[in-house]
C-alpha cells in the first residue's frame, strides 16, 4: 500500500493509453470536468443510460445496459485499448464493461467503489438500518438528485463551499436497478491489472469498507489518497498524478 505523495512521474514518450471515466451513482460525466484538464493523455467521460448524452426511462436501465453504452461510447471514440477509471458505484457495473471489452481493457482502477461479494447488490453492502429505510420507500417512488443537505454531509467534508455547490449543481437522480441488482464478479478473474484508490477521508464508503471491496475485486493493490469521496473535485491535481503514473507505467 502506497500513499499519494509516493507515487514516482514516469517521463516515458510511450503512447499513453486512453482513460475512459466512469460515474458514480447519482452523477453523469460532468462530475469528472474539474480532474480531466490534470490527465496526460487522451481520455473520455460518458454517461451511463438515464443521463446526460444518453437519457432512458430509470427503472428501465440495468447493469448490462451500463456495459453495452459504455463499449458504445468506447467505439465511437475509436479507442482500440482503454483503461477503465471507475467510481463509487461503477464499482457494480464495471465487471460487466471488463466482459464485453476484453483484451481491450490494459487496467481496471477502482476509485472508492462499492463492489459487493459475487452474486450481491450495492444494496447489500449497506447498514442494516439504512436497507430498513429504503424498503419502507413506496415502490412508485421516483428517484430524484440526492438532498443538498444530504450530500454536505456525505459528499461533501472535504470540499469547500464552492467545491461543494459545484458538486450539488450535477447530482443526477440515480436508476434504481443499479443498487438492487446482482453483481457477477466472474469477469474479474480475467489477469488485468487493476488498482484501488482508497479515500481516506470518505464518509459514504468508509476506508474500512473500501479494503473488503479491494479483496472482492482479487490482486488489487490499493493507493491511499487523503481526500473524500468526491476526490476528483476536491483533489484533482493528485487523482490525475495517480492516473497519469498508473498509464504510463504499465
Amino acid at each position: 500500500m502506497t500513499s499519494d505523495g509516493d507515487l514516482l512521474q514516469n517521463s516515458d514518450e510511450r503512447p499513453m493509453t486512453p482513460l475512459v471515466f466512469i460515474h458514480g451513482g447519482g452523477l453523469d460525466s460532468r462530475c469528472w470536468d474539474r480532474l480531466l484538464p490534470h490527465l496526460a493523455g487522451p481520455a473520455l467521460a460518458v454517461d451511463l443510460p438515464g443521463r446526460g448524452e444518453h437519457p432512458a426511462p430509470l427503472h428501465s436501465v440495468r447493469l448490462a445496459d451500463c456495459a453495452t453504452a459504455v463499449v458504445d461510447d468506447i467505439d465511437a471514440a475509436g479507442f482500440a485499448e482503454v483503461v477503465l477509471v471507475g467510481h463509487s458505484l461503477a464499482g457494480c457495473s464495471m465487471p460487466a464493461m471488463v466482459d464485453l471489452l476484453g483484451h481491450r481493457v490494459h487496467h481496471a482502477v477502482f476509485v472508492a467503489c462499492t463492489v459487493p461479494e459475487n452474486g450481491c447488490s450495492a444494496f447489500d453492502t449497506l447498514e442494516p438500518d439504512i436497507q430498513s429505510r429504503i424498503r419502507e420507500a413506496p415502490e412508485s417512488f421516483d428517484p430524484r438528485p440526492m438532498e443538498p443537505a444530504l450530500a454536505k454531509i456525505v459528499l461533501g467534508n472535504d470540499l469547500d463551499e464552492e467545491q461543494l455547490s459545484w458538486c450539488v449543481e450535477r447530482l443526477v437522480p440515480e436508476a434504481p436497478h443499479l443498487t438492487t441488482d446482482p453483481v457477477d464478479l466472474s469477469p474479474l478473474r480475467a489477469t488485468i491489472p487493476r488498482t484501488w484508490v482508497r479515500t481516506l477521508q470518505d464518509i459514504i464508503v468508509s476506508p474500512e469498507k473500501q479494503l473488503r471491496f479491494a479483496h472482492n475485486v482479487g490482486n488489487c493493490p490499493v493507493i491511499d489518497l487523503d481526500a473524500g469521496h468526491m476526490c476528483m473535485i476536491s483533489r484533482p491535481e493528485a487523482l490525475g498524478a495517480m492516473l497519469n503514473d498508473l498509464v504510463t507505467s504499465r
